[in-house]
């Protein structure tokens, strides 16, 4: 009950239980165990939790501490960091750029520090960002109209959602927000414009000009090895038509599918393009590890003697680039206008410390949800209606 899962039934299938539930359920255990002398170490405790649920949470945090134990929080929730009695800042950016300790000390000590990037955030110091529309121009672009029957634990219900504005649907957990929207908002205007059947429970649905729906949640990005960051992106056909227009590949007699390491002649043979090998242990599960020969970089020998030189005089190859972080590979990228332009939207949702050449497989919740985000941005639509499933998830405020 402290942990704000007193909505759930008795007899509920774990499995059906989100990510910041099962967490919860775990913690419970804990708890009731009443241990001392342990270290628990918990990953982002506040995911998918309402600020009146995090009142519980760090409730019980207080508990474990009391009875002798110590807690270790990684968190951005500024809410939660409030609680800290000693805060140790990461930073000072992402990736390559970040892997030190900015700031350390209590809440008080670190608002006041200049090096820390949260201090500003824990002084409650907010900014209106983007002004909100008056009341009475809301609806001015129009409203799409849902009305549903009971499901689950949601009564019968009538919404109307402006169109052209970002509405936010909030809650505490459990209250019913998957239900509303990923449940019924999201299948019926799917079949309303797609001229099929309404769902049983979606009992109207009016939204005049809508024409499709896309749902931007945080499950994985697929399971094949062969996608990555750059190829979801759009930008390694980009860099392939680049590098087979360089005179390096004019004599060596290369074109833009050669650059492909799922095809082209320029994979790595070893490997056939997936920059890791299988190795079968006897008796044990079988390993993955980087390939031997190409070191993880996809390509053979023969794709490093291709070089591009940018707009400042840089020389690189297409298998240095794909090494490289994003933001790294801004600034390689020089002069080239459409490969920047994806890469800055990239940069511009966090995602700077991405390596290019990246396995989308491995991506967490989060970064698969931005990456999808950055792929529908470069597309041009005026009558599709975007639905983010806490996409705040694992963000720093400044992100």
């Amino acid at each position: 009950m402290d942990l704000g899962l007193g909505y759930l039934t008795l007899d509920r299938a774990s499995s059906t239980l989100s990510t910041g539930e099962r967490q919860r359920m775990q913690l419970a255990r804990a708890v009731r165990n009443r241990t001392t002398g342990v270290l628990y170490v918990l990953d982002e405790p506040s995911i998918g939790l309402h600020p009146s649920n995090i009142v519980g949470l760090t409730g019980v945090m207080h508990d474990l501490v009391a009875d002798g134990n110590s807690v270790v929080l990684v968190d951005h929730d500024t809410q939660i960091l409030k609680e800290a009695g000693w805060l140790i800042e990461m930073g000072p950016e992402a990736g390559a750029k970040g892997g030190q300790v900015i700031a350390e000390g209590t809440i008080a000590e670190i608002a006041q520090n200049k090096n820390s990037k949260i201090g500003p955030f824990l002084k409650a110091e907010s900014s209106v960002i983007r002004k909100q529309a008056a009341e009475k121009e809301m609806f001015a672009a129009g409203r799409i109209h849902l009305e549903t029957g009971a499901i689950h634990t949601v009564k019968p219900l009538a919404v109307d959602i402006p169109k052209g504005r970002l509405t936010v649907v909030t809650g505490v957990s459990g209250s019913g927000k998957t239900t509303l929207i990923l449940e019924s908002l999201v299948p019926g205007l799917t079949a309303a414009t797609s001229g099929q059947k309404l769902p049983e429970h979606v009992l109207n649905v009016q939204a005049d000009g809508i024409r499709t729906v896309k749902l931007i949640d945080a499950t994985p990005i697929g399971i094949n090895v062969r996608s990555t960051v750059a190829t979801y992106a759009n930008v390694h056909d980009e860099l392939r038509k680049i590098f087979a227009r360089t005179e390096d590949a004019k004599t060596l007699g290369f074109k833009a599918g050669d650059f492909s390491y799922n095809t082209g002649k320029l994979r790595c043979p070893t490997c056939d393009g997936t920059g890791e090998v299988n190795l079968d242990v006897q008796f044990l599960p079988d390993v993955n590890i980087d390939c031997p020969d190409c070191r993880g970089s996809r390509y053979s020998l023969l794709a490093h003697r291709v070089e591009f030189e940018n707009k400042n005089g840089e020389v690189h190859t297409l298998p240095q680039l794909m090494a490289m972080d994003i933001n790294t590979a801004l600034h390689a990228c020089a002069g080239l206008s459409t490969v920047c332009r994806r890469l800055e939207t990239l940069a511009s949702l966090g995602l700077g410390y991405l390596t290019l050449g990246e396995a989308t497989p491995n991506l967490s919740g989060g970064e698969a949800q931005r990456l999808k985000l950055a792929g529908e941005m470069t597309r041009a639509q005026s009558d599709t209606v975007f639905v983010f499933d806490e996409p705040t998830i694992g963000l720093h405020p400044l992100d």
